[in-house]
């Protein structure tokens, strides 16, 4: 598949910087416990986060135990699944949006550069390419160039951008949106709103606001909040996932800018620690580079050589 090829890419400078990279662990003969010293470090290095990465390797040294497994390379394929099985225990992991009663509502928040505006302008135009009929709402009134930018996205892809002049109240923005969306009889509305500070109290009350207008609207079933991380921030990222938690029902995390600049390990704390679904990872600045994401492929192409072993023949 073309995005397992693009993840294998990406991950290239993402093992370097996993201290020499998880992958180079897992070769060589039989292993001591200075082992697990070093793969609870290399884990905790690439933001995996210390207890998740303590759990991480207490479970393997115990699936090494009941194995019998005695040689580095034959613990490859427990890691593999272990990181695998643990991302796909998140219910809705890696599933695309769909909505049973459209308009479906992505209420997209995260905080300044986080790559929210491109994320819905990707979106937007994917979901345009299945077929649906797409609406968009520049709720982000505080930045002079927001609108500007999703008007682009809007044009590029032939969907309607629902905007008003800057300064203007954002919920009165998703507002008009909805009713847009409704009255076009659209399957998909996606909100794109300022870059909330996550330690600015009023920003985090505008954006509640607009939450609030649109659960009224359009019903709290219709309404999904959407997390947009930037994957370079790390650690920094998930404090931010936590504090947008505690005043909004998070529905899903677009994991944005997970390429060569990026650590690994916070798909592993999104999922392990918030319990959270990836819905989309995003590898690169092109449309098709928004992509699904996928648990096992994730694993694999962390693990470049399981990956190319486990493919064969198969083509990806």
């Amino acid at each position: 598949m073309a995005f397992f090829a693009k993840l294998k890419e990406s991950l290239k400078g993402v093992k370097e910087r996993w201290s020499g990279g998880i992958a180079s662990l897992f070769t060589g003969g039989s292993f001591d416990p200075a082992f697990w010293e070093e793969l609870e470090e290399r884990l905790i290095a690439g933001d995996v986060g210390a207890e998740l990465s303590e759990s991480i390797v207490g479970e393997m040294k115990s699936e090494a135990r009941k194995r019998g497994i005695s040689t580095k390379a034959g613990l490859r394929e427990v890691f593999v699944s272990m990181i695998s099985d643990r991302l796909s225990a998140v219910e809705g992991m890696g599933q695309p949006f769909t909505a049973a009663d459209p308009p479906l509502v992505l209420l997209l928040v995260g905080v300044n550069g986080s790559g929210k505006t491109t994320s819905a302008g990707k979106l937007a135009t994917q979901f345009l390419r299945q077929g649906k009929k797409v609406v968009l709402a520049a709720a982000d009134t505080f930045r002079a160039a927001a609108a500007e930018q999703l008007q682009v996205w809007g044009e590029r892809a032939g969907v309607r951008v629902v905007a008003q002049k800057q300064g203007s109240d954002s919920a009165a923005v998703a507002f008009d949106a909805w009713q847009a969306a409704r009255a076009s009889s659209a399957d998909l509305l996606i909100v794109d709103t300022a870059g909330r500070l996550h330690a600015k109290h009023n920003l985090m009350e505008e954006l509640q606001k607009i939450h609030r207008v649109l659960e009224r609207e359009a019903g709290a079933d219709r309404v999904k909040v959407v997390l947009v991380l930037d994957a370079v921030t790390g650690q920094n990222g998930i404090a931010q996932a936590v504090t947008f938690n505690k005043i909004l029902p998070l529905s899903a995390v677009i994991l944005a800018k997970y390429d060569s600049t990026a650590k690994g390990g916070i798909v592993l704390s999104v999922a392990g620690s918030l319990k959270i679904p990836i819905r989309y990872i995003g590898l690169g600045e092109g449309i098709e580079d928004l992509s699904p994401f996928d648990p096992r492929e994730f694993a694999l192409a962390l693990m470049e050589d399981v990956a190319e072993d486990s493919a064969g023949g198969d083509a990806r």
